[in-house]
């Protein structure tokens, strides 16, 4: 039976990216296959221009996720005067820079980001291929031994408790994600799932296309892969 990671993310702040319109920083309900990526890119220390290794991990990556929480969103609200030399950061490498003559410059920067308030996520994934490296033993000791500091979607979003949570043998992701451990909070609310589809069928699930990887090389996101959403409710603790 194959053995999957599990993986707790929990923060006072998540940040699932999702399509960014302008300047307002959309959210998801669930992890996007390129974030649960960047994470362990970032844990393993790999530089961001390193692109080969980022693609092949994000395509091994078989990820499901479950909300243990509620959904309880949140938008930032983010102002700052630019002037003439000043530049903002960017994470594709290019500084950002006011356009037009001199009045733009009387303007403040806004920025809207939505967040996720409290929300506690369990992951359960797993590689295929399995050996080859890096293995899931090598990504649960980058967890606990991060190369660099860890977060959730974006820098504010610090992890509040231990990110690797152990392991679940299943024979999918949805079985994973079925049999690990329920939220200590109410064991008997429903539990909202999204996994890849031919990893386990939920009475009642629904099949979508999902737009969640990222071209590495060129720094955006492209194509479709099918994924379901379902509920279940847990019928008592198991691990």
């Amino acid at each position: 039976m194959p053995r999957h990671l599990l993986l707790r993310l929990e923060a006072p702040l998540i940040a699932f990216g999702g399509e960014t319109i302008d300047n307002l920083g959309v959210i998801r309900d669930f992890p996007a296959l390129s974030m649960i990526t960047g994470l362990f890119a970032n844990a393993l220390g790999w530089r961001r221009e390193e692109c080969e290794l980022h693609d092949r991990l994000q395509s091994r990556l078989v990820v499901g996720a479950r909300l243990n929480t509620p959904i309880q969103r949140l938008t930032d609200f983010q102002t700052a005067q630019l002037g003439k030399e000043d530049k903002g950061w960017t994470t594709w490498g290019v500084p950002e820079e006011r356009r037009g003559g001199a009045g733009t410059y009387n303007g403040p920067h806004l920025r809207y980001r939505d967040y996720h308030a409290s929300l506690n996520v369990l992951v359960a994934l797993r590689l295929k291929p399995s050996e080859e490296v890096p293995t899931l033993d090598d990504l649960a000791l980058a967890l606990d031994h991060p190369a660099r500091p860890l977060f959730i979607g974006r820098k504010p979003c610090l992890p509040s408790k231990r990110i690797s949570a152990g392991w679940q043998e299943a024979d999918n992701v949805l079985h994973a994600l079925q049999l690990a451990h329920p939220p200590q909070t109410d064991c008997k609310q429903s539990l909202r799932m999204q996994w890849p589809d031919g990893e386990g069928n939920l009475a009642g699930d629904r099949l979508i296309d999902l737009c969640d990887e990222r071209n590495w090389t060129s720094g955006v996101h492209g194509g479709w892969r099918p994924v379901r959403e379902g509920s279940f409710t847990p019928q008592g603790v198991q691990t």
